[in-house]
Parts: structure tokens; C-alpha cells; sequence
């Protein structure tokens, strides 16, 4: 399981370093696609056969579902994790994210998530603002 976030830097060939925590559980190729929120996946090659297989499942449902498999299969791209722990990250996945110098690399759960350093505060900030009305929100219904 992939928790916390760390402060990286691109460098100017477009790679970016994983957190060594990170790495074992991420393995050698690693499989970067576009996330929600304008963030970027990232999932350990066998994690991401388990997702590409539930989204290839909903290529034929209604077109929400076809929509999200569309952005993540289509957009996904395999990275090799060289020998310093970097990752090579493609343009059109960067720009689409929309990250500018430093980046936050973020664990949750079975994934990793690579945010641009200024989206990531801004997401967290209003997110922390409304913690206690998400979970009172998604308390209603389910009786303790």
C-alpha cells in the first residue's frame, strides 16, 4: 500500500524520481496514465492489469463508462523506473496534469498520484476545509 506525499523536482528531460519507499512495491516498468482531478496514475504493472481489465470492461456499458476507460487506457503509457529510481514522464501526460517544476508524488492506497506542486495545495487546502461535511455526507444512510 502506497501512503504519503513527497516534493520532487522534473528534471529537464521530463523524469522524475519516485520516492524509494515507493519503489520495490512499483517494480522495474511502472504504467503512467491521466487520473481525475488533473493528476497523473501511476501503478505497479501488475496493479494496472488489474485496473486496464475493469476498464476494458466498461468499453461497451453507457458513455460515462466508456468516457473514463477511453481516458485511462488510451492515455496510459508504460515508463521504465531507471537505476536512480526516475521515471520518464511523456509530454501530453505532463501537460495534461498540468505540472510546472516541482511536483507532488503522492501514495494512495494501490496507486501513486503525481501532482503539479501548486494543484496539489489548492486541492488539499479545500479538501481539509470540507472534511468534516464530506464525512457527514457520506455518513448519511449508513446507520453506526
Amino acid at each position: 500500500m502506497f501512503l504519503g506525499e513527497y516534493l520532487h523536482t522534473f528534471d529537464t528531460k521530463n523524469r522524475i524520481s519516485l520516492p524509494s519507499k515507493f519503489r520495490k512495491q512499483l517494480g522495474r516498468v511502472v504504467v503512467v496514465t491521466r487520473g481525475l482531478d488533473h493528476c497523473l496514475y501511476v501503478y505497479s504493472r501488475k496493479e494496472w492489469e488489474k485496473q486496464a481489465r475493469a476498464y476494458a470492461g466498461q468499453t461497451y456499458g453507457n458513455a460515462a463508462s466508456r468516457g473514463l476507460a477511453r481516458l485511462f487506457l488510451a492515455g496510459s503509457a508504460e515508463a521504465d523506473v531507471d537505476g536512480a529510481g526516475r521515471i520518464l514522464i511523456p509530454e501530453n501526460l505532463k501537460a495534461f496534469a498540468g505540472i510546472s517544476g516541482k511536483a507532488v508524488v503522492a501514495g494512495v492506497a494501490e496507486r501513486v498520484e503525481i501532482w503539479d506542486e501548486t494543484a496539489w495545495k489548492s486541492y488539499t487546502a479545500a479538501i481539509e476545509r470540507d472534511a468534516d461535511a464530506f464525512a457527514e455526507r457520506l455518513g448519511e444512510g449508513n446507520p453506526r
